[in-house]
C-alpha cells in the first residue's frame, strides 16, 4: 500500500482528489492549514489530518514522515510584492523535507504555458514552483494543464456567467487566443496515476483535453449545451487584463482578487505541446472528454446538487479567518449584538431544515432588495458580494460558501454559524439556532460584530434602522416556512 500525502485538500482538485486517492487502494494523510474545513467531508474518518503551514519546516517534515507520494496542489491567489516570493520559499520548504524524509516522489500540478512568452504573475510563479521540484533530490511529475472545466471549477463559472449575462460581449483581444481545456475527471486521473509512474522520472508533462479552442468558440460551445443562442463576442484591443477583470467581476460570481490572476493567465496561447505523458498513463478506452461533453457533464452535476468541491473554498484575500471566540473571551473586545428568540409550534427539525437551505436560491428570508444592494456595494468595493450561491440547495458544510457568508461551525440539527466575508470595517458572525420544546422549538438567531475602529462602530450605528427590519423579518419567515412545513408533515 502506497502511502500518500496531500496538500490542498480544501481546495477544489485536492479534495476531489483525496477519495479517488482512497478508492484506488492507497493510505492518505492530508496537510492543511484549517482542518475544520473537513469536520463534514464524507472520507474525513479515513484519512490521517495534519495541521500546519507550509513554511513551517518542522511541521512539514513531520507531516512527511513515512510518505511514498507527496502532491503538492496549493497555490495562492493573493497579490503584492512578496506573493511570488512566500509561493518559492513554501515550495523549497516541502522539497527539502520531502528529501529528508526520503520521500520516493512529489506530484505538483502547475498551468500550462508557452515556452518562450512573458508570463502573467500568477502563472509565472506556478512555474517557478514548478522547476523547484524538478531541482531538488526527490524525483517529481509536474503536470502542466490548462482550463479545468467541471462544476465548481472557477474558470468553468466564468464561462457560464460571461455567456449567461452578455448576448453581445465586447471582450479582449485574448478571446481569440487558442486554449486547450481539460476535464476535471481527466486531471484527476492523471493525478492518480502518477502514483505508480517510475521513480526515475522527474519532468513536466503537458495534459490538455481532446479540443483546441478559442476562448470564444468555448463560450459558445457551452452556450449550446446550455440551451442559449450564439453569443456575438467582439475583440476590442483597449480591454486590459485588470479593466476585463473588473468586468468578470461585476457579471460573474467569481471575485475580482481570483479574476484577476486568471485572466491574466488567458493572454498567450495554452495548448499542448507534447503527448509525452500517453507513454506512462494509457488514455481512456474512450479517449479524453471533449470539450462540449465535459461542459454537459458539469451543468448534470450541477443541476442533481452533486457538487463535491469548488472554487468557492478558497480563501479570499483579506477575509478574515479567526473564528468566533467563545463568549468569555470576548472580554476586551468590542462586541455589538442583535439577538432575536421566539418560540414556535414548528418542530426543530422542521426548523432546522429551514436554517440549512438559508441564501443562494431561497434568500435569506426578509427584504431580498436590501440584501442584494448589500452584495452589490460589496462587489463594487472589490468584495465577494452575493452572487457566489451555495454548492448545495438544502445542505452544508464546515467550510461551504452561502453568499457572503462561509460556514465557520455547523452542529447539524441545532446550530449554523456563518463568518462574514464582506469587506467590513471588522468582523461580524450570524448563528442560527434551533432547540426542541414541548410545544414545539425555540429559535435563537444572533449577529455578532466585533467592531474596528471608529469606522466599524460608525457602519454599525448606519445600519441599525436595517437591521431592526431585516433580522426580525427574517425570524419570522424561517418560522413561517417550518410551520407550514410542519402542518404538512402532520
Amino acid at each position: 500500500m502506497t502511502h500518500v500525502l496531500v496538500t490542498g485538500a480544501t481546495g477544489y482538485i485536492g479534495g476531489r482528489l483525496v477519495p479517488q486517492l482512497l478508492e484506488a487502494g492507497h493510505e492518505v494523510s492530508v496537510y492543511v492549514r484549517s482542518p475544520w474545513k473537513l469536520n463534514d467531508v464524507p472520507w474525513r474518518d479515513r484519512v490521517r489530518v495534519l495541521t500546519g503551514e507550509l513554511s513551517d519546516t518542522v511541521a512539514t517534515c513531520r507531516a512527511m514522515d513515512g510518505v511514498d507520494v507527496a502532491f503538492y496542489l496549493v497555490h495562492s491567489m493573493s497579490a503584492g510584492r512578496d506573493f511570488k516570493r512566500s509561493e518559492e520559499e513554501a515550495a523549497r520548504t516541502f522539497a527539502r523535507s520531502a528529501e529528508v524524509a526520503k520521500v520516493g516522489r512529489i506530484v505538483y500540478l502547475g498551468g500550462l504555458h508557452p515556452e518562450d512568452a512573458a508570463l502573467s504573475d500568477h502563472l509565472a510563479s506556478r512555474a517557478a514552483v514548478g522547476q523547484i521540484f524538478l531541482s531538488c533530490p526527490v524525483s517529481a511529475v509536474v503536470f502542466q494543464a490548462g482550463i479545468v472545466i467541471g462544476s465548481g471549477s472557477a474558470s468553468f463559472e466564468m464561462i457560464r456567467h460571461l455567456t449567461e449575462v452578455l448576448p453581445y460581449m465586447p471582450a479582449p483581444r485574448w478571446v481569440r487566443n487558442h486554449v486547450q481545456p481539460i476535464a476535471i475527471r481527466d486531471v484527476l486521473r492523471y493525478l492518480v496515476q502518477a502514483v505508480t509512474i517510475e521513480e526515475e522520472v522527474n519532468r513536466t508533462f503537458d495534459i490538455g483535453g481532446r479540443d483546441i479552442l478559442r476562448y470564444g468558440q468555448m463560450m459558445n460551445g457551452y452556450a449550446v449545451e446550455a440551451g442559449l443562442p450564439q453569443r456575438h463576442i467582439a475583440a476590442l484591443p483597449v480591454l486590459t487584463p485588470w479593466l476585463a477583470s473588473q468586468w468578470v467581476g461585476l457579471v460573474s460570481p467569481v471575485p475580482r482578487q481570483l479574476a484577476v490572476p486568471i485572466i491574466a493567465s488567458l493572454q498567450n496561447d495554452c495548448v499542448v505541446r507534447e503527448h509525452d505523458i500517453d507513454r506512462y498513463i494509457a488514455a481512456p478506452e474512450e479517449g479524453l472528454l471533449p470539450y462540449r461533453r465535459a461542459v454537459r457533464l458539469a451543468l448534470m452535476r450541477e443541476a442533481e446538487g452533486e457538487v463535491e468541491t469548488s472554487w468557492q473554498s478558497a480563501t479570499v484575500a483579506g477575509a478574515p479567518s479567526d473564528p468566533l471566540p467563545s463568549d468569555p473571551n470576548w472580554s476586551g473586545h468590542t462586541v455589538l449584538t442583535d439577538l432575536r428568540e421566539r418560540e414556535s409550534a414548528a418542530s426543530a427539525d422542521a426548523v432546522w431544515d429551514v436554517i440549512e437551505a438559508i441564501g443562494g436560491e431561497k434568500g435569506w428570508h426578509s427584504s431580498r432588495l436590501a440584501w442584494a444592494a448589500r452584495g452589490w456595494i460589496d462587489r463594487l468595493v472589490g468584495g465577494v458580494g452575493m452572487r457566489r450561491g451555495r454548492r448545495h440547495p438544502s445542505r452544508v458544510n464546515s467550510g461551504d460558501v452561502i453568499d457572503v457568508w462561509r460556514v465557520e461551525s455547523i452542529e447539524r440539527g441545532r446550530m449554523l454559524r456563518l463568518r462574514a466575508e464582506m469587506r467590513l470595517p471588522g468582523r461580524a458572525w450570524l448563528e442560527l439556532s434551533v432547540e426542541p420544546t414541548e410545544t414545539g422549538s425555540r429559535y435563537r438567531q444572533r449577529a455578532v460584530y466585533f467592531p474596528k475602529g471608529l469606522t466599524g462602530r460608525l457602519y454599525w450605528a448606519v445600519l441599525l434602522p436595517f437591521h431592526g427590519v431585516i433580522f426580525p423579518g427574517m425570524a419570522a419567515s424561517i418560522l413561517r416556512e417550518a410551520e407550514r412545513s410542519t402542518e404538512k408533515a402532520q
